[in-house]
């Protein structure tokens, strides 16, 4: 059955069932893989796979662009019941049958490699497993979507609290703050019982899997080749040695600026220039049109990516109640565009979420030219290299956030805006430790790691081992259970060190940017239309970076950042 005349519309695809994919799996599963058609063979997975990925996606994006939408959330369990379990069983059927033929095609050794790997882990127990975890994950959704407080007299979600966090008035950002962790704690009891559950499956699927714990299941799940669980604790170690201090110092320069006795949370995000927060866009459309012209100037091809998806209605960038938190893009594998979900709220954060998933959506354009989709879906390119694409372009439009660039902010303001997002970066390295420490700890210790006062206490000696700067006192409950507010613990376990890892190599493309701005966005875009046809390493060499885990590296780049914000703070 050839896929050649298979072009549903969108809307039209959001309607389908299993019977509408059943056919042309079937057909697959039955047809002989030889030397001679094995490329059509593979083009046809590729087009009916791209379709069943695209429904799922499409899915996905309405339940969490309204997680109040009744009628998103029944399609997506009747899919997540009935399609996703099918879809995925006759995936194992093709993938078991090409690696039985032992045919393989030029630039498929990794997709194999990665196809082995899937194969090892997949058993049939494990699908309604799978799906439960699947509508956890919207129920946890739900829980950190209707989060919202009533502030000066209107209801005001999480983000939109985070700018009055920045407010120079300490007592207005200890009021906001207390009001919005006190909204948070009391759903601590929901969280724990969906943590509980999150972990009961988990534990069951790697077992089912024949894997000794989930850490282990989870690393071959994200096919984590390159590095090891051990790299992970010497990446830990070294944040420890040359991020820490250099975050301490930066702490310390704070407190005394602001004229404290003890730093507090609230007291992290305020501008020290003593002027208003930056205000960098009037709304939704001043922030798509100030980023499109970056764009264009970092390089004219990612200007008419992101045109097209503003054109194509393929960015939702506002937040409201009922909104999924977070961002994050994703593709639609059979349109071949990619789709970017924020939350912005009026910040300097919503410029750098905006640039990042821009990023992201560079990446999947790059990759849609590969002809089949395990060289280029999400599940295929490393995660890893992939948030170097999105974080790389934080630092690529660095040069160009000026008005007289096309951007949002003046000199002055530009400056504290890099200042801030260095000093951001800078103590992100130990918060990324904290999390990713943690969910090595829970799941390598099941038995503590399901029970969350343990939980709790275990991220609270985390805390002071990687952010000893932060005063605590008064609101040990609210630092104790910050493992809840994260929903990467929660919906994509062991997501995480990847952000780490990436800024590294991010912040590696930005000291060559330094050098030579035009060369350094040829060699990342280069990197980017790899896909996942290289390995890690090869993936960061070819952006001009080095996959690391040590201190000297860390050193080189913390020293850049350093003293980069010491040189702009004297601008302004």
């Amino acid at each position: 059955m050839t896929t050649k005349n298979l072009t549903p519309e969108p809307s039209e695809l959001m309607t389908w069932g299993w019977s509408d994919f059943e056919p042309y799996y079937s057909a697959l599963e039955k047809e002989k893989v030889t030397a001679s058609n094995i490329e059509g063979w593979l083009k046809n997975w590729t087009a009916i796979f791209d379709l069943a990925d695209e429904l799922y996606n499409r899915l996905y994006v309405a339940t969490s662009v309204n997680t109040a939408d009744l009628k998103s959330t029944q399609l997506f369990n009747a899919y997540m019941e009935d399609t996703f379990p099918k879809w995925k069983s006759a995936e194992q059927k093709l993938k078991e049958k090409l690696l039985a033929s032992g045919l393989s095609v030029p630039g498929f050794d990794l997709a194999l490699r990665n196809m082995r790997a899937d194969a090892d882990l997949f058993r049939e127990e494990n699908l309604p497993l799978q799906v439960e975890e699947e509508k956890l994950t919207k129920e946890h959704d739900k829980v950190l979507g209707a989060q919202s407080v009533d502030w000066q007299g209107k209801e005001t979600t999480v983000l939109e609290m985070e700018g009055v966090i920045r407010d120079p008035d300490r007592a207005v950002r200890k009021a906001a703050w207390e009001k919005l962790a006190n909204r948070q704690l009391a759903d601590r009891q929901e969280i724990n019982n969906q943590w509980e559950a999150f972990f009961t499956l988990r534990r069951k699927i790697a077992k089912n899997a024949g894997k000794s714990d989930f850490r282990a299941y989870r690393w071959q799940q994200l096919n984590r080749f390159d590095y090891t669980p051990q790299d992970c604790y010497d990446f830990h170690k070294a944040i420890e040695e040359a991020v820490v201090p250099a975050v301490n110092r930066l702490a310390e320069r704070r407190r005394k600026v602001l004229g404290l006795k003890d730093l507090r949370y609230f007291d992290l995000y305020v501008d020290l220039s003593g002027k208003p927060s930056l205000n960098p866009f009037s709304d939704i459309k001043d922030l798509t049109e100030k980023a499109s012209a970056i764009f264009h100037k970092v390089n004219p091809v990612f200007g008419g990516y992101f045109d097209t998806m503003d054109r194509e209605g393929l960015l939702d960038l506002g937040n409201r109640k009922n909104k999924a938190t977070g961002g994050y893009c994703t593709q639609f594998s059979y349109a071949k565009k990619p789709f970017i979900f924020a939350n912005a709220v009026g910040t300097h954060q919503d410029v750098l979420t905006l640039m990042h998933e821009g990023g992201h959506s560079f990446h999947a354009f790059e990759t849609f030219h590969l002809p089949y989709h395990q060289q280029r879906s999400e599940s295929n390119v490393p995660m890893e290299f992939a948030e170097v694409a999105s974080m790389a372009m934080e630092y690529l439009t660095f040069p160009y956030l000026e008005q007289n660039s096309g951007g949002y902010y003046s000199s002055a303001d530009a400056a504290r805006a890099r200042v801030d997002h260095l000093e951001l970066n800078l103590r992100f390295w130990p918060y990324m430790a904290i999390m990713d420490a943690f969910q090595h700890w829970a799941y390598t210790n099941p038995d503590e790691g399901i029970d969350p006062d343990q939980c709790d206490a275990k991220w609270a000696e985390l805390e002071k081992r990687f952010r000893p700067y932060i005063d605590w006192t008064g609101y040990e409950d609210v630092m104790m259970t910050g493992w809840q507010r994260k929903d990467h613990i929660h919906v994509v376990p062991f997501y995480y060190v990847e952000y780490g890892l990436a800024m590294l190599g991010a912040t590696q493309v930005w000291m060559n940017a330094l050098k030579d701005q035009s060369k350094a966005v040829a060699q990342y875009r280069n990197a980017l239309k790899l896909g996942g046809t290289a390995t890690l390493p090869d993936l960061f060499k070819a952006a001009g970076a080095r996959l690391s885990f040590d201190a000297v590296t860390l050193r080189e780049a913390v020293d850049l950042m350093e003293k980069t914000i010491n040189d702009l703070e004297e601008s302004y």
